[in-house]
């Protein structure tokens, strides 16, 4: 028989992987491409106790390789979840890049658990317990992370008894325990204190984050007792913050050093405060360094290479990210409050 005598018929082509209406894979098409039950593979997503590590690992690649996700509205219906986390953020925030390093890195915990990110943003001059009311009354989040707090922050009085979990980047006053992670500022103002009499600085001024703040106490409370310890005088700069403009920071900055009692070593609460005092600085005809000591804080390494003679202090923005992941996940899954609070300290 010749090559074409051959009348063997041509095999059907495989298959394909069964998928949405929409075109998005589901968990028959993990099903097919792992020769896995439904059921089973459902439950190796769960992370079901039953089901064997490999099985688990094979079905997680799977998924991440067709880009699987569970359809939300499915899984609210079954389960009254939204597998929604809402970091709520101010518009003003975004300085520096440090809120988008907070977002990768709470998004990247995320991403080997069954939650998503969903950033809710609001105006600074806006009343920030709005978001949060609409979270909890449209049922959209199960869990929310929230930032700027307060000591008396009405928004961790509202969380707590509507029963949403959350935790907060800073620390309240208010004696009630809840999920936190916050950076040690009270450490930071007596360090950026100890740097500048380092550096043989005696006359020392304060721009703090806004006084309604927590951490606005901390870094002052910090600051003054190590100037207080050391012998050292305060130079009052007032009436600005962190949060006031580039013009009202620079207008201060430049009266206050004209003045015949100026500091020689000035402590700024964030990286952009900084880069203004020492432009207004300059701008005065001052040399960082020589007439004048900066210390800053900030989270990119970006301020010694703007200039090198600027104190640097370091507060890690990813670390804070991953901590407030982790502390909002275990809190939906009901762990001890207590166990899910962090205090990093500056570097």
């Amino acid at each position: 028989m010749t090559d074409s005598d051959d009348t063997t018929a041509p095999s059907a082509p495989p298959a394909a992987a069964p998928r949405a209406a929409n075109g998005r894979p589901t968990l028959k098409t993990i099903a097919y491409m792992t020769g896995l039950g439904v059921t089973t593979v459902s439950r190796a997503l769960k992370d079901a106790p039953d089901i064997g590590a490999a099985t688990k690992e094979r079905v997680r690649l799977v998924a991440r390789q067709i880009g699987y996700r569970p359809n939300r509205a499915g899984v609210r219906l079954r389960t009254g979840k939204t597998n929604v986390i809402s970091l709520i953020l101010s518009v003003e925030t975004e300085v520096l890049g440090l809120t988008s390093r907070l977002i990768y890195s709470i998004s990247e915990y995320l991403s080997a658990t069954p939650y998503h990110l969903v950033v809710t943003p609001y105006a600074q001059g806006a009343d920030p317990l709005e978001p949060v009311r609409y979270i909890v009354e449209t049922g959209s989040a199960d869990g929310v992370i929230i930032s700027r707090i307060e000591p008396r922050d009405p928004r961790i009085v509202y969380l707590r008894e509507h029963g949403l979990p959350f935790a907060t980047h800073g620390r309240s006053d208010m004696g009630v325990e809840h999920p936190y992670f916050d950076f040690d500022n009270r450490a930071y103002g007596v360090m950026a204190v100890e740097r500048l009499a380092a550096r043989g600085r005696r006359r020392l001024a304060l721009l703090g984050p806004p006084p309604h703040l927590t951490y606005a106490a901390h870094m002052r409370g910090g600051f003054l007792t190590a100037v207080d310890r050391l012998d050292l005088d305060e130079v009052a700069l007032h009436p600005i913050d962190t949060d006031s403009g580039e013009a009202a920071i620079e207008a201060e900055v430049r009266r206050v050093l004209a003045g015949r009692g100026r500091p020689d070593g000035l402590v700024c609460g964030s990286a952009a405060s900084t880069i203004t005092v020492v432009a207004a600085a300059e701008a005065a005809g001052l040399k960082i360094g020589r007439d004048l000591d900066v210390v800053g804080k900030e989270s990119f390494g970006v301020l010694p290479k703007l200039r090198p003679e600027i104190i640097a202090i370091q507060e890690d923005f990813g670390a804070a990210g991953t901590a407030l992941a982790e502390a909002v996940v275990r809190a939906i899954d009901g762990a001890d409050p207590r166990t899910l609070q962090s205090l990093s300290g500056p570097r």
